[in-house]
């Protein structure tokens, strides 16, 4: 029997699943189809990492690794919802509420000095960050708006935010001794197994990484940020932002690039703060609060000091004469250097752009924003769209074109989040990745707390992804332009393979463009503005930006993206939108029993995953349940049954009600498969007797309190009393399956 698995994750996600995987897995049946779940939630793979501390109802398998290897077969058919890139305070959080649960597990140690700590905490840090996306994507990325939603929102515009010519808002970046401008690239010329040593400035040889294999025709990348000159660059930036009157933010993504990030947000926490830590700064450090895990750390941590009261206040007085921050929480007081989870540059630059270039300030009113990305590699892509918007105001998603997006990042294409390449440096010297047989392939000069990094992609994932972007152009008719900047080392080496590999297909006809990612975003929001669909085809940081900075813009959410992995086994991979919003989801939850999450991204993954069944499996009967399923979402979206955001309103629950019926509306009334007509007219004919009552019922829950038996790792009968509230509805869907 076919199979789908439908990955258990985390937050807002999970919530959703308890209530429409039921209705999948009864809908999925009469095509012969099971819906499995496979448990990979942050709490999930912690427990994962410790099964020699658990008793044998508390064992979970690893199901991270399970699905990594399905990945790389012909028959992988996953459904990818977002799931929790934890950062250390989340990591810490889970931790806790697993142990308060009566699970075994050991702290995260702070300062791993004994064999015991240093393998917890290996354990821990195979969980932390971006943990699951590489595992799993074993293809290249097709992400673009459907035609559905980009028709809706042209019919019902989310709100933009006008924009002034006077508009302080800008973008600050290093312009010297940075990630980009450090950057050196190799490519092999024969597989390889490399070292990557330290030798400090007295001759001493610490080896950093023993043993690393690489393939033949592998791009390898590594460059180094000055500790010295980001200290240099964020004082300038705190004076600016206080000397323009103007709100100071950072912008990271302390998530995915869980060891240079933090280690970078550290510094910008310092820098803001940098009177308390030329005053106190050698005793926060030795009690290991360096502003890495944020300010609220910091404040927590105070409690254990003798002092901590004077210097509370002193960080009191900083935050009253610095510049004023960004706020993520204005009403609790949370700022932009709180928590370095909070604020991720993805999500937060382009819902800034989208809101006249303001963020919050601590009195809840909208104010310009110096936005600092220290790393310039990709900043200029925010600048630019600033500066247009500036010049010609805010776009209109009425008549504005879209940018899909083709990414490089099948096996595991780094060119970030290289965790286990990327080292804080310990003393004065040298870095050196050396060969197998002692040659020196790159090699760069260091300081003390610089942030090395080396990262690499191998070469068939590039050939696949030119394949695809020559592909995607050819069946939509659009022009194609590859993200390249030929200042950087990296991208040099890129532009040169994918030159090699374009000749290999026909491109007659075809608008295909090499261009700095400056120049391809102004082309691409030149187009937009008149109208006309650009595909940007990028590394695996811009597919990461840029499926946020477009979508949001012209859709107002990354949510409602289509995104497609092709694996390049045969398998495929259905990824269901973006979850940054997700934690505050949860939270109304918990208050009011209401979730606003949309499931639009699951409706989309769903139903390319049905069609994949048909195309690659030859089953005519999912790939009815798929053209259904496409139109009961436009007509979902029509009726405006989507999740508002407030309570007493349709939640997520009604929405999943509604699709239900209008996807057995379609199946019921389609003549291309008799037999599942004659299935879904019955369902079709109890769900629409019955939806005066049952919309009422789910509507009629709303309002009180919820206890979700926890926030890491919820209680499964709390979930699902929660999540399908009303009987009716229940015995619809779940008699489909007997």
């Amino acid at each position: 029997m076919a199979k789908i698995i439908w990955t258990r994750t985390d937050e807002a996600p999970l919530l959703a699943t308890y209530s429409l995987k039921p209705v999948v897995e009864a809908f999925a049946a009469t095509a012969g189809i099971e819906v499995e779940t496979r448990d990979i939630s942050l709490a999930g793979r912690i427990l994962a990492q410790f099964p020699e501390r658990l008793t044998e109802d508390q064992k979970v398998g690893d199901a991270l690794a399970e699905l990594g290897e399905l990945a790389k077969t012909p028959e992988a058919n996953i459904i990818k919802l977002p799931n929790i890139s934890a950062s250390v305070p989340q990591l810490k959080a889970a931790i806790k509420e697993l142990q308060d649960q009566g699970y075994d597990i050991p702290d995260l140690p702070d300062n791993a000095t004994t064999d015991e700590e240093k393998d917890t905490l290996a354990r821990y840090n195979a969980v932390k960050g971006s943990a699951v996306n590489p595992v799993l994507r074993e293809g290249n990325s097709d992400r673009r708006a459907p035609i559905a939603v980009k028709n809706f929102v042209k019919k019902f515009p989310h709100r933009m935010g006008e924009w002034s010519a006077d508009s302080k808002t800008n973008v600050a970046t290093m312009d010297a001794n940075d990630f980009r401008h450090n950057e050196k690239s190799i490519i092999l010329d024969a597989a390889d197994e490399v070292q990557i040593k330290h030798i400090a400035a007295d001759g001493t040889e610490t080896i950093l990484k023993d043993s690393l294999k690489l393939l033949e025709g592998e791009v390898l990348d590594a460059t180094v940020m000055s500790a010295k000159a980001l200290d240099a660059f964020l004082l300038e930036q705190v004076a600016r932002a206080k000397a323009e009157g103007i709100l100071f933010s950072a912008h990271l993504k302390a998530t995915m690039m869980k060891v240079s990030d933090p280690i970078i947000f550290g510094h910008v926490v310092r820098a803001y703060f940098a009177d308390v830590f030329a005053q106190y700064g050698e005793q926060l450090l030795a009690a290991g609060l360096n502003g890495e895990n944020g300010l609220a750390a910091i404040l927590s941590g105070l409690e254990s000091l003798d002092n901590g009261e004077e210097i509370k206040a002193a960080f009191e007085k900083g935050l009253e004469e610095g510049p004023d921050l960004a706020m993520v929480n204005s009403a609790r007081g949370i700022t932009n250097l709180h928590v370095p989870s909070d604020v991720i540059v993805d999500a937060s630059m382009p819902a800034m752009i989208r809101t006249s270039g303001h963020m919050w300030n601590k009195d809840d009113q909208e104010q310009d924003t110096l936005a600092i990305i220290p790393d310039s590699s990709y900043a200029g892509v925010y600048q630019t769209v600033i500066e247009d918007c500036r010049k010609n105001g805010a776009f209109d998603p009425t008549t504005m074109g879209t940018v899909p997006n083709v990414g490089l990042m099948a096996q595991k294409a780094e060119e970030y989040g290289s965790h286990d390449k990327t080292f804080r440096i310990e003393a004065d010297g040298v870095v050196q990745v050396v060969s197998s047989n002692g040659d020196v392939l790159i090699e760069h000069d260091v300081e003390a707390n610089d942030i090395w990094r080396a990262c690499q992609v191998k070469d068939a994932p590039i050939q696949d992804w030119v394949k695809l972007a020559v592909t995607r152009s050819r069946l939509s008719g659009m022009p194609a332009v590859f993200w390249l900047d030929p200042e950087r080392a990296h991208d040099r080496n890129l532009i040169t393979l994918v030159e090699k590999y374009l000749a290999d297909h026909d491109t007659e006809g075809l608008d295909i463009q090499i261009l700095s990612p400056v120049e391809a975003t102004q082309l691409s929001i030149d187009r937009i503005r008149r109208g006309e669909d650009t595909i940007s085809v990028t590394g695996n940081v811009l597919r990461d930006y840029n499926t946020d900075l477009f979508p949001i813009l012209e859709l107002g959410t990354s949510a409602k993206m289509l995104s497609v992995v092709p694996l390049m086994a045969g398998g495929g991979l259905f990824e269901t939108g973006a979850g940054g919003s997700a934690p505050k989801h949860v939270q109304q939850v918990q208050e009011e029993n209401h979730l606003r999450w949309d499931s639009l991204g699951e409706f989309l993954a769903l139903a390319e995953s049905f069609r994949h069944e048909l195309n690659n499996n030859g089953n005519t009967k999912a790939g009815v349940l798929a053209d259904a399923l496409d139109k009961a979402t436009e007509k979902l979206l029509n009726e405006e049954k989507s999740p508002s955001r407030k309570v007493g309103e349709i939640d997520n629950r009604g929405s999943h009600f509604w699709l239900t019926k209008f996807w057995a509306d379609e199946l019921a009334a389609q003549t291309e498969d008799a037999d599942l007509a004659a299935t879904f007219a019955p369902v079709a004919e109890a769900l629409n007797t019955g939806a005066a009552d049952i919309d009422a019922a789910l509507l009629a829950v709303q309002g009180g309190a919820t206890d979700l038996g926890g926030y890491y790792s919820p209680n499964e009968e709390k979930l699902s009393n929660i999540m399908r509230p009303v009987a009716q509805f229940n015995e619809i869907v779940d008699a489909l399956k007997k």
